[in-house]
């Protein structure tokens, strides 16, 4: 794995603000061809299905303050359904591991903010760029790829980074939850939506809250 390179917030800011409209075929490539290289990172062969997209982005209240965080942004399906849920894009905050994804986000959301790193590491990779609590944290990280002691780090480091309460949005296309619904230490609860059957393959949305 290469080095992490976190550039500031300026090194992935555009001005304007027309966005290149989003190709599904070309997305489609592009994600088969980042699912080849990078199996583990990618973690899917498809971007996510505007009903999926639609989905994670419904547990985002907008009226919340605070910055919006999305893992693993991909080509931006979820990005978009944030947008149109009301999120502005200024408050997002989208990190993204595979350079080629960050250059095409910067093209379709110039004013968000485009970070390139590891999200698992997240508190190093936002570093000291968040003035406040976050809203929400959308991740469509393929979870599973990683042990389950590296998931709660990075469910327990994203609630740091979030108003009490908030939201940590993911989704899943097994049966079984990312993160265990239960907790014994009372540190978090769980929920889950009912199967999205028009997304290919069918999936499945988990929200976890820090009490």
């Amino acid at each position: 794995m290469p080095p992490l390179h976190r550039p500031s917030a300026k090194a992935y800011a555009a001005t304007g603000s027309v966005r290149e409209r989003r190709e599904p075929l070309e997305d489609e490539a592009r994600f088969l061809r980042s699912w080849f290289e990078r199996p583990l990172v990618t973690g899917s062969v498809t971007p996510s299905g505007k009903m999926l997209a639609r989905m994670m982005a419904s547990y985002v209240d907008p009226r919340v303050p605070g910055p919006v965080i999305e893992l693993g942004p991909g080509t931006g399906p979820v990005t978009e359904a944030l947008i149109r849920r009301g999120i502005e894009q200024e408050r997002l905050v989208l990190v993204e591991y595979n350079p080629d994804f960050c250059k095409l986000l910067q093209k379709r959301f110039p004013r968000a903010t485009i970070l390139r790193g590891d999200a698992y590491n997240i508190r190093e990779t936002i570093g000291d760029l968040l003035t406040e609590k976050a809203a929400a944290t959308v991740s469509s990280l393929p979870l599973f790829t990683k042990p389950l002691e590296q998931r709660l780090d990075l469910l327990n480091a994203t609630h740091t980074l979030m108003h009490a309460g908030s939201p940590f949005v993911q989704f899943t296309y097994a049966v079984v939850p990312p993160i265990p619904e239960r907790c014994d230490t009372g540190s978090y609860t769980a929920s889950r939506s009912s199967r999205v059957w028009l997304n290919l393959p069918p999936a499945r949305v988990w929200v976890y809250r820090r009490p």
